[in-house]
């Protein structure tokens, strides 16, 4: 299984649609971000534009995306996993959007309390797959994906928690531009695509998935 996943679109998808015309992939996963401040008609235009290619699409928004997003991608072609679980092909995906607090004001923050809240009821619902894989949009805390160009750590105590408590086989993450890259919280890889608005993305290959070991990652630019 050939999973594509990008963050932080920001309004700007060219370089997806280009990238799709050419690369085929089983799976697309958008890590939040779809608009820059809304509308959210816009991130509804933006995903259907993404579904043409008849790939499944499973999304959360950013903390950039605005608070009516939620009911506005359930009417889009794509699948809203924000607090929600599935399964395919047996591989359970999970999500939660939004960040913790920033100091911008962002429309769609969350303390805390309520991202570990949010984030382990849906953790809940695909925990007994061999392969699971937690969407969120803020990158755990204290990684290689979470760091400012200051050195400062910006991502969330509460996802780090939950990654180390459940440890999910995967966590696709963005939120922190800079920061694209991949590590490793105990037994689970995390990984930030970095901004499609400059081309980045990230490839993940799944070649059994009843085979956590089997999987590979890599940033790619599109």
């Amino acid at each position: 299984m050939k999973i594509l996943n990008v963050s932080d679109i920001h309004s700007d998808h060219k370089n997806l649609m280009e990238y799709l015309k050419h690369n085929p992939a089983d799976l697309i996963i958008i890590t939040g971000d779809i608009t820059q401040f809304g509308p959210a008609e816009l991130g509804v235009e933006i995903l259907n534009d993404i579904c043409t290619f008849n790939i499944p699409v499973l999304v959360i928004p950013g903390n950039c995306d605005p608070e009516d997003i939620y009911g506005k991608i359930d009417n889009s072609r794509a699948i809203n996993v924000h607090g929600r679980s599935q399964v395919i092909n047996g591989i359970g995906i999970c999500g939660f959007g939004g960040s913790n607090p920033t100091p911008f004001n962002t429309p769609l923050e969350f303390e805390e309390v309520q991202l570990y809240e949010g984030v382990s009821k849906a953790m809940e619902g695909v925990s007994h797959e061999q392969i699971t894989i937690l969407l969120t949009h803020a990158p755990p805390y204290g990684t290689k994906t979470d760091t400012l160009p200051s050195g400062e750590h910006a991502g969330s105590t509460s996802i780090r928690k939950i990654i180390e408590e459940y440890q999910p086989t995967l966590n696709l993450c963005g939120h922190i531009h800079e920061s694209r890259g991949i590590d490793q919280i105990g037994k689970t890889l995390t990984a930030n695509p970095g901004d499609l608005s400059s081309g980045y993305g990230c490839l993940i290959y799944i070649e059994d998935p009843e085979d956590p070991d089997s999987i590979k990652i890599e940033i790619i630019k599109l």
